[in-house]
């Protein structure tokens, strides 16, 4: 057998650990997951998770990972409006769905995060996250710093729905946390900052702010853009801003 062969069945073999691990968290939850319950789910040996995954904690992250993906994957197809502000409502209660939804893997996403543990799954969410805000600062609706908003955003929501999860089933409305998004999200933005009257420039805009450089590293040469490259991008970015401007 090929090496190729045998780290494809290796990918397979983690797939179908994960997929039946997704299945026992929804029928016992959390507290349940060990990784005895998950081999004998799985039909494998104990041994076999650690050589595929290293630690327990390793093995639980990469299954709510694996169960978060359809989250994920509807917030990388999130298409952006003309409003950013907009966006981050929708970004916000597709967040807040997701998780009641989805109480076990949200509770094994959210509940033990610390210094040392933050999933690939949180890490990716962040950065869809900050993207949203990158797009707003870039059109100076934010009253505050963009780190500063990703972490009442982050605290605001997933507080919220752990919240909303403790409750029972039948008191998980999301319509009684509606208040707190409108609450956090006025407090951070500010909606009657002018905006650009065309979309290009505001577009233009946007991935200006994203790819200038700070804390002294270049997103654009840290990628594999040259020096030369990464300049000639942001003249003709400021050239297309300042072209469809109102003047």
């Amino acid at each position: 057998m090929s090496s190729s062969e045998r780290r494809s069945g290796a990918d397979d073999q983690r797939r179908h650990i994960l997929a039946e691990a997704v299945k026992l968290l929804g029928d016992v939850g959390p507290s349940g997951m060990s990784t005895r319950a998950v081999a004998t789910a799985a039909g494998v040996q104990t041994p076999t998770l650690y050589r595929l995954f290293g630690d327990k904690d390793a093995l639980l992250d990469a299954v709510a990972t694996f169960g978060f993906e359809s989250y994920l994957a509807e917030k990388r197809a999130f298409v952006p409006s003309d409003d950013p502000l907009e966006d981050l409502r929708r970004g916000w209660e597709t967040h807040v769905e997701f998780g009641l939804a989805n109480p076990a893997i949200y509770t094994l996403m959210y509940a033990n995060l610390g210094p040392e543990r933050h999933p690939a799954a949180v890490i990716e969410n962040r950065a869809i996250l900050r993207g949203m805000l990158d797009r707003a600062n870039a059109q100076g609706l934010l009253r505050v710093p963009v780190d500063a908003a990703i972490i009442a955003i982050e605290a605001s929501t997933t507080g919220a729905v752990l919240h909303l999860l403790a409750q029972p089933e039948h008191k998980r409305n999301a319509h009684t946390i509606r208040p707190l998004r409108d609450i956090v999200l006025d407090a951070l933005t500010d909606p009657a900052a002018p905006r650009p009257a065309n979309p290009i420039a505001d577009r233009a805009r946007s991935l200006l702010a994203i790819i200038t450089p700070a804390d002294n590293t270049d997103p654009l040469t840290t990628t594999g853009f040259t020096a030369v490259e990464a300049a000639l991008l942001r003249e003709w970015l400021t050239r297309i801003e300042t072209a469809h401007s109102p003047q």
